[in-house]
């Protein structure tokens, strides 16, 4: 039995979304949310994480902390940064600001190297959930379909959608953006002919193959017109697409789940490094 729990990032609803199967919790989001989570889940016997951006597991420390003999399943990219996060702090540091950070996710807690299960994707873990590989949004990304019941819990990489709206919105912030990866990843979750696409942003879908095609659609159109546009013509245009597919508390969901400014940054990176990889 899933369940979704929606942990009220900052007090507001339908940003954050954990899921909770038999103890397990994907994706627990950060420690400002920590007991909006517990209250819904109580006792916690292990966490899957879909990679480490602070939204996602920035509550993992804490909740080892409170849990301490639980495995912590993460890609093996990410989980030396989890072991020791100074170097994600200071990435997210340069994005957020000191005051950000504090506001948006509370303490971010090393976790002992002994509770982490690193992952490299193929592996079947506690007997139902099948990982693979996911890079595109971020380098150290996993997905997880729980065999039982069909349903994969995707992380980022099957972007963002806050209900009722249908429309969804890849997220693309620095540092680790690539289009091609991500691409390639989407052919893996669609393989797996789920169920459901189980999403940290926000909720799940059934409606997989429509939703999967308009990820893919909208990498492919926001990511070219990106590289045609500046920072102020990317964010007008980001706002009128979601202005005109759903209402303002929507909308606002939207944005504190995928602010526009950081989409068009990793954007904008992207295309730097590949034309700088392509000049070498």
């Amino acid at each position: 039995m899933s369940r979704a729990v929606d942990v009220k990032h900052l007090g507001r609803e339908r940003v954050i979304c954990a899921y909770e199967i038999d103890g397990l919790v994907v994706d627990p989001g950060p420690a400002t949310c920590v007991d909006t989570l517990l209250e819904a889940v109580g006792e916690v016997r292990g966490l899957l994480l879909t990679h480490i951006h602070l939204d996602h597991a920035g509550a993992t420390g804490v909740l080892v902390r409170r849990f301490p003999d639980i495995p912590v399943y993460v890609h093996e990219r990410g989980a030396p940064h989890l072991v020791d996060p100074s170097k994600l702090l200071a990435s997210a540091t340069r994005l957020y600001g000191e005051e950000g950070m504090a506001r948006l996710w509370g303490e971010v807690a090393p976790v002992p190297e002994a509770n982490v299960r690193p992952l490299a994707g193929g592996e079947v873990i506690e007997g139902a959930f099948r990982v693979a590989y996911t890079p595109g949004h971020a380098s150290h990304h996993v997905a997880y379909l729980h065999e039982p019941t069909g349903r994969a819990y995707v992380g980022d990489v099957a972007g963002v959608r806050v209900p009722p709206a249908e429309f969804v919105v890849p997220p693309t912030p620095p540092p680790d953006i690539d289009l091609e990866l991500w691409d390639a990843s989407l052919d893996i979750v669609a393989g797996w002919r789920p169920e459901a696409l189980c999403l940290t942003h926000f909720g799940a879908f059934t409606d997989v193959e429509r939703h999967l095609a308009e990820v893919r659609e909208r990498l492919r159109t926001w990511g070219q017109f990106a590289r045609e546009t500046d920072a102020q013509g990317f964010l007008a245009r980001v706002r009128s697409d979601l202005a005109a597919a759903a209402d303002e508390a929507t909308v606002e969901s939207f944005f504190q789940a995928a602010p526009p400014d950081h989409l068009f940054a990793g954007l904008d990176r992207y295309w730097r490094k590949r034309a700088e990889r392509e000049a070498a």
